[in-house]
Order: C-alpha cells, then sequence, then structure tokens
C-alpha cells in the first residue's frame, strides 16, 4: 500500500492543471509541463487537488500509485517555485562562464570545453567557481547537473573538480615515505 499515493497533491494558485485523456497538463509562472499517465492507476482533479489512485490490487498498479503522484507533486512545485542545483569547481585554473546558451568550462585539458544549454533549463555563473541550474523540470535540472559534473569529477586526494554544493567528498590519505 502507498503511503505516498494516498495523499493528494495541492494546487496552489497561479497554476492551472489540466487532464484531457492520458496526458495531464500542469501550467505556471515557470512554464508548462506535461506527463504521460499510465492505464494502471486513474487521476482526477477537483477541489483544487490532484487526486491519484489505482486501478487495481496488481502489484504494477501499486508502484505506479507512488511514482504518479510523486511525479505529479514534483510538476506542481516545479512550475510555481522551480528547481535549482548549484555546482562548485575546485582547483587552479579551473573556471566556468555563462554565455547565452552557452557554458565554457575551463577544466584543464588542452581546449575549453562547451556545453549547449538544453531549452527549459537556465545556467548563471555568479562567480568563475560556481554554476546555479535552474528550471521548472526537476529531471532536467538534475541531468543537466549531472553531465556538467561529469566533465571534471572531483578526485579523492585534493579535491579537484565538480562537485555538488551540498555534497562531501571523501578525502583519501597520500602516499607515505
Amino acid at each position: 500500500m502507498s503511503r505516498v499515493g494516498k495523499n493528494p497533491v495541492s494546487i496552489p494558485t497561479g497554476v492551472t492543471v489540466t487532464l484531457s485523456g492520458a496526458v495531464l497538463a500542469i501550467k505556471g509562472k515557470l512554464g508548462e509541463l506535461k506527463l504521460n499517465i499510465t492505464s494502471d492507476v486513474l487521476t482526477e482533479v477537483k477541489d483544487g487537488k490532484v487526486w491519484v489512485k489505482n486501478v487495481n490490487d496488481s502489484k504494477r498498479s501499486r508502484m505506479q500509485w507512488g511514482t504518479t503522484r510523486a511525479l505529479v507533486n514534483n510538476m506542481v512545485v516545479g512550475v510555481s517555485q522551480g528547481y535549482k542545483k548549484v555546482l562548485d569547481i575546485n582547483g587552479v585554473g579551473l573556471k566556468a562562464q555563462a554565455q547565452g546558451k552557452k557554458l565554457n568550462l575551463n577544466m584543464g585539458f588542452s581546449h575549453d570545453v562547451v556545453y549547449m544549454v538544453p531549452e527549459g533549463i537556465e545556467i548563471k555563473t555568479p562567480t568563475a567557481t560556481q554554476i546555479e541550474i535552474s528550471g521548472a523540470d526537476r529531471q532536467r535540472v538534475g541531468q543537466v547537473a549531472a553531465e556538467i559534473r561529469a566533465h571534471k569529477r572531483p578526485e579523492p586526494y585534493k579535491g579537484k573538480g565538480i562537485k555538488y554544493s551540498d555534497e562531501t567528498i571523501l578525502r583519501k590519505e597520500g602516499k607515505k615515505k
């Protein structure tokens, strides 16, 4: 029994939710997101809330029940407040610079790494060693942050590389003489 699926998703002011067939569209001040609802769950919008119910008691239906409710909640929060990830760059000579729809990364390679920013995502660089990624879609914000971090993961000896701002790097002890 899903404990997450039992709770309805409340719709804040300024957000409109429309259900047409198997597509749930949520529109707010930060954009519009759509979700294809599986046939394993029933979704209905009433009294300013989105209710998700399972169709039958099969294992797949019970799994999709909580998942669908969580996805709908993430979409509602995304279009009303948005999501944000902050990356920190550690290391001498490593820096980033946002230029429109491009992010230039100087990672100590023989060439600069140019990352093209996808639609619906906004990237800012308040300092040369900090990258702020924001958008309405939680999954896309996290994916973009992971792709940027993959260009130079933090190494365990000195911690050089790109890391999440709330990430802790486990440090290893160097060689002993």
